[in-house]
């Protein structure tokens, strides 16, 4: 995870069902030192790896150019190996990146519950949690299973899935997140911390079955079809 606040949550609580084992790297343990990480893990080690979201963006790579290019060259070695990879919002703007696609400033940011649709979607409708400034291209042999008015939401390359919403949600993870968004910046959207929190209550059931769903699909078709 990238800061200390975006582990995997119910996706990680869910795989822990199947019987993987989480570990978490934090990327930047300091929001002060955004260029600032310790060195990643070695790949060998590990049979799945969850690239999660972040603060950061990939249109300013220079703010994170000291840890950002060594993280893309593990998931390029990740996916050459064979080892399955989850992308979440920032980290499916990685994963499209590393393997060929592109990442830039989505013309609508997206904050809060939409929906996805898509004839090869296997996760259904949503609503699904949506926080990002940026959006993904995957790259062209990428199978696009979902997308949205205002961007791709998801796509698949073998056993690599990327995608832009947030299935690892809970009231708790937002209730964090928003404490770290001025009242000025969510306004500026049209959302307040209240009412993201609020309406994570409200959504918790629902996203609690969907992501379950997500990641028996994950699990049974992405890592063992």
């Amino acid at each position: 995870m990238h800061e200390p606040d975006g582990g995997p949550e119910l996706v990680g609580q869910f795989l822990e069902d199947h019987g993987f084992e989480i570990v978490n790297h934090v990327v930047t343990k300091d929001r002060s030192q955004i260029n600032r990480s310790d060195p990643f893990p070695a790949l060998a080690d590990f049979e799945l790896l969850i690239v999660g979201g972040s603060e950061r963006s990939l249109t300013r790579k220079d703010e994170i150019d000291n840890w950002v290019h060594d993280e893309l060259g593990l998931i390029r070695e990740a996916h050459a190996s064979g080892v399955p990879i989850l992308g979440i919002c920032f980290g499916g703007q990685m994963v499209a990146e590393a393997l060929g696609g592109s990442v830039e400033v989505a013309p609508v940011t997206e904050i809060g519950w939409f929906g996805i649709e898509g004839s090869n979607n296997p996760v259904g409708p949503g609503p699904w949690f949506q926080w990002h400034h940026d959006r993904f291209f995957p790259p062209t042999e990428a199978e696009v299973l979902a997308t949205n008015e205002n961007a791709v939401q998801m796509y698949r390359i073998g056993t690599t899935v990327g995608m832009q919403f947030h299935p690892e949600v809970t009231e708790r993870h937002l209730k964090v997140w928003t404490e770290f968004a001025p009242d000025s910046y969510l306004e500026s959207y049209g959302v307040s911390a209240e009412q993201v929190v609020k309406d994570a209550a409200v959504h918790a059931e629902h996203n609690f079955d969907q992501t379950k769903a997500l990641v028996e699909w994950f699990v049974d078709e992405v890592i063992a079809g």
